[in-house]
């Protein structure tokens, strides 16, 4: 039961230990929920894991989820924090970053102790908020950012797009000023919305009013143009910035342009930018809703530029910007207005529960990624980015025991009945998963084993961060 006087609570036994930098064959002490030993032959736990053909990685960190997030008159997102939770664990996550939107007119404290009281009680994974600015009055400025900085909230979204959520440039400096002087990193969301706008209405007057049009109306140079005028305004103001879901080869270039210039940024790519076009969007009989996002799914080319970016580092994260709704709903992608319209349908597909495997399947076992890079894109560096190093997103001394047992030869093929989300479909249904986790730890409490969850809700806790590691 010891080594060294060490006693474990449990031993994940005989795996393939995978972190971002090595891979190695050891057994795993946990005590306490944190990891207190690595090594071959350790001494009996109280429980013990089977992990012989298994490889054993830090559990996934998705960065970029949205969650019972309000989403207009009569639309209602598909997935609480208990729905939405209970997938990412499933698909072999441990902790989730959603977003916490500030409305016009609400504090950034009024609305992050209504979105806690959303999540407590009901998580089954760990889950730290990110703050959606969309009022930034001097109050929020000048005295709610800044405490809320040091109480762990290190992180804030902006947008430059939807109306009622976008910024204009002169909000967008003042913001990233006052971010800059938190210490806090800040998200974009680069798409003009302007031009956004004047192609809807141009849409909307010849009558091309499907759900393909959504992806016409939103061009590869609207996210370009965003992309770099972020940017600029990032460097006017010595911000670091992660600019997210990252669509094309022309907003990578932006940031890589940005980066030889000194700027201290981080990129983001998203399963839909890998495996699906805009050619889904033409899907009959209003089939194409379910594939409706922003930015939405380019091109082949656009596809093969995106990995690339994992390849070469372009990219950094790798989340599932998961944002449900149902399809064959009146509160969902099948609104009277969204019907009328490619203009109303509900913006956002579901994901966060098939993030890892697409990945594993179409970056690591047809050799795109090797697999250390694919725990850096899914976990370590979402980790470090916001504050969460190193006690999540790596196997360490110390680190909590987040871990996920992965079957790199299990071949499954994604069903959305299998999923566990508050979804009626999911975009990537039928699709073949080669690799799959199979078990999953959460603070070395086991709560996936063979596939089946053995846990309840409530397990999860919520996250307070440091800060990023773009501020060095």
């Amino acid at each position: 039961m010891t080594v060294a006087g060490v006693a474990f609570d449990t031993v994940v036994r005989g795996g393939t230990v995978v972190t971002a930098a090595d891979t190695f064959a050891a057994d795993i002490g946990i005590r306490d929920g944190r990891i207190v030993a690595l090594g071959k032959d350790l001494a009996d736990g109280d429980s013990e894991v089977d992990a012989r053909g298994l490889l054993v990685m830090p559990g996934g960190i998705d960065s970029h989820v949205h969650i019972a997030q309000p989403s207009g008159e009569g639309i209602v997102m598909a997935d609480d924090f208990e729905s939405a939770t209970r997938s990412a664990l499933l698909g072999g996550n441990t902790t989730l970053m959603p977003f916490c939107l500030q409305e016009k007119g609400v504090g950034l404290r009024e609305a992050l102790n209504g979105y806690h009281a959303l999540a407590e009680g009901n998580c089954y994974t760990d889950v730290s908020f990110h703050l959606i600015v969309s009022d930034p009055t001097p109050t929020v400025l000048g005295q709610e950012m800044p405490a809320l900085a040091e109480e762990g909230y290190t992180s804030i979204k902006v947008f430059m797009t939807y109306e009622g959520l976008r910024l204009r440039d002169d909000e967008i400096l003042a913001t990233l000023d006052a971010a800059r002087r938190a210490k806090q990193v800040v998200l974009v969301h680069c798409e003009n919305e302007d031009a956004i706008r004047y192609l809807i209405g141009r849409r909307e007057a010849d009558g091309d009013i499907e759900p393909y049009h959504h992806a016409t109306s939103r061009p590869v140079a609207a996210e370009r143009e965003a992309t770099h005028r972020a940017l600029s305004l990032a460097e006017i103001v010595d911000t670091p910035v992660v600019i997210v879901h990252v669509s094309n080869r022309e907003a990578m270039e932006e940031i890589g342009r940005a980066r030889l210039r000194g700027q201290k940024i981080a990129g983001e790519t998203c399963p839909q930018y890998l495996v699906l076009t805009a050619e889904d969007l033409k899907a009959g009989d209003f089939e194409g809703a379910k594939y409706v996002c922003s930015p939405p799914p380019r091109d082949k080319a656009s596809q093969e530029a995106c990995w690339q970016g994992l390849e070469t580092g372009v990219f950094d994260l790798y989340s599932s910007d998961h944002c449900p709704f149902r399809f064959d709903d009146p509160a969902g992608k099948k609104s009277e207005k969204g019907q009328a319209s490619f203009r109303w349908i509900p913006n956002g597909i579901p994901g966060v529960g098939t993030r890892l495997p697409i990945l594993y399947s179409e970056g690591v076992a047809k050799g795109c990624i090797d697999v250390n890079r694919f725990v850096a894109l899914t976990a370590t560096n979402h980790a470090k980015l916001y504050g969460l190093y190193p006690r999540k997103g790596t196997i360490a001394i110390g680190s909590d025991a987040d871990l996920a047992l992965w079957d790199p030869a299990s071949v499954r093929t994604i069903r959305n009945e299998d999923l566990a989300h508050g979804a009626d479909y999911t975009p990537y249904e039928g699709m073949g998963i080669t690799g799959w986790p199979i078990t999953v730890l959460l603070r070395g409490e086991l709560a996936v084993e063979n596939g089946r969850l053995v846990t309840g809700k409530g397990k999860g806790t919520y996250l307070g961060r440091g800060r990023s590691a773009l501020f060095g």
